[in-house]
């Protein structure tokens, strides 16, 4: 049996679930912008009383890795190392796109998207990257990845050589409303799915039981570019 606390933080979505043996307990969520600083903290005190489970109960926190918001991924990680330190814990790292896609399937499952052929179909999660750039990855409909995490320049031609096949090409996740005019619509479908901690369960789950864990001193968040300081046009003098 394992008790594993998920937090997510790498969007504007700060998402903290609670799970036990895969299978989710709880879920604490706001999509009302980058104030994770303030939440998380809030999210998980709230998921661990009102299901009567003391911090030291925990077998591992499952952290979201990136690519995402190099803020939001420091607050995630930073807190999850700071509690697997303290309460001498495993820390477990998930890759935020296989994350976003695990999401989709269970959506699917659910009913809620439409997708022709969800076994069929390329799967592409996408993360903003800022300007016309995404941080994507293409699975095929058993969620096997198909290609690496990179981030993308999006222009008609990308993504050309899944757009073209058979089947349904599936974008979706907060890097995708920025492709819908650009990429050729009569041959890519977009579906509303968001990041969620709930994305990360099985996958935590699942590494739990291969004792596929982190050094917590010496682990940092995927942030596949680096940080860009911008000189801010305000004046103050």
């Amino acid at each position: 049996m394992a008790l594993i606390l998920c937090i997510e933080t790498g969007t504007d979505i700060c998402s903290v679930a609670l799970a036990r043996n895969g299978r989710l307990i709880s879920l604490r969520e706001s999509m009302l912008g980058r104030d994770h600083a303030r939440q998380l903290g809030v999210y998980i005190e709230e998921l661990l009383h009102e299901n009567d489970i003391r911090p030291d109960e925990l077998d591992a926190v499952a952290v979201g890795k990136g690519p995402g918001s190099y803020t939001g991924l420091r607050i995630g990680v930073s807190l999850a190392k700071g509690m697997c330190y303290a309460l001498q814990i495993p820390l477990i790292a998930i890759g935020s796109l296989e994350a976003l896609v695990r999401v989709a399937a269970e959506d699917n499952e659910a009913g809620i998207l439409d997708i022709d052929d969800f076994a069929s179909a390329r799967l592409c999660p996408m993360i903003d990257a800022r300007r016309m750039e995404v941080y994507a990855q293409v699975f095929d409909g058993q969620l096997h990845p198909l290609t690496e995490v990179a981030a993308n320049i999006v222009t008609p031609e990308s993504f050309s050589e899944f757009i073209t096949k058979p089947g349904e090409f599936v974008i979706f996740g907060g890097g995708a409303a920025k492709c819908i005019d650009v990429l050729p619509k009569e041959r890519v479908k977009w579906v509303d799915v968001t990041p969620s901690a709930r994305g990360l369960v099985s996958l935590a789950q699942e590494a739990f039981d291969a004792g596929r864990f982190e050094d917590i001193a010496y682990f940092e968040p995927f942030y596949l570019k680096d940080f860009v300081v911008t000189e801010s046009k305000k004046k103050f003098f």
